[in-house]
């Protein structure tokens, strides 16, 4: 369920489960099926919740976003930046030269 993403999480919309007023007003909104939703920041309390979903900022009460199903996007791991390929090659060649 979508109130399930934590912030920086995202998922792609699967089927919304709401009345059809609703349904409809947030299916205008981008809110369709393949969508990709992210979740963007929650208020201090935790309800609503500020999601992006086609270029649109939306604000859902948790209520409401428990009836939007979504699967979530794994994201792909991080190449690791230059400095840090850097240093585990300067590290690996000063343990090869630790154990001779």
């Amino acid at each position: 369920m979508l109130s399930e993403l934590e912030v920086g999480e995202s998922g792609v919309l699967l089927a919304l489960d709401l009345p059809p007023g609703v349904e409809n007003h947030l299916m205008y909104m981008g809110f369709v099926p393949d969508a990709r939703v992210k979740v963007l920041h929650k208020a201090p309390a935790g309800d609503p919740t500020v999601y992006s979903v086609d270029g649109i900022e939306i604000a859902l009460r948790r209520e409401t976003a428990k009836a939007i199903r979504v699967q979530l996007v794994q994201l792909p791991a991080q190449p690791a930046t230059i400095v840090e390929e850097k240093l585990s090659v300067e590290r690996a060649e000063e343990l090869t030269e630790a154990t001779r």
